[in-house]
């Protein structure tokens, strides 16, 4: 029998933290949050970053949730996920206040 000590938000925010542990990815959210949607190859235009690597990126924020992801062929249209980005937001909230 497993014990764990950590609760489902510690591990939910720990989840968040770690998809926006790069700047990039600070900068994607950023930049999503601002506006309702971007396509990725509107961001690879932006970013001075291998497509690859933007892909990476955006697949490490969408794996955690914090962004969805549409297809359009050929593109991929990204957006917040508001629902987790709420949660994300309630969470830190709570944890910086201690």
């Amino acid at each position: 029998m497993e014990v764990t000590i950590f609760t489902d938000e510690q591990k939910q925010a720990a989840r968040f933290a770690k998809a926006m542990g790069h700047p990039v990815r600070m900068y994607v959210l950023d930049l999503l949050n601002k506006q309702s949607c971007c396509y990725s190859g509107d961001l690879s235009d932006i970013l001075p970053i291998a497509k690859s690597t933007l892909s990476q990126h955006l697949k490490e924020l969408k794996d955690a949730g914090l962004i969805q992801g549409e297809i359009e062929a050929p593109k991929v249209k990204y957006c917040i996920n508001k629902e987790n980005w709420a949660k994300a937001q309630k969470l830190f909230q709570a944890f910086l206040e201690y």
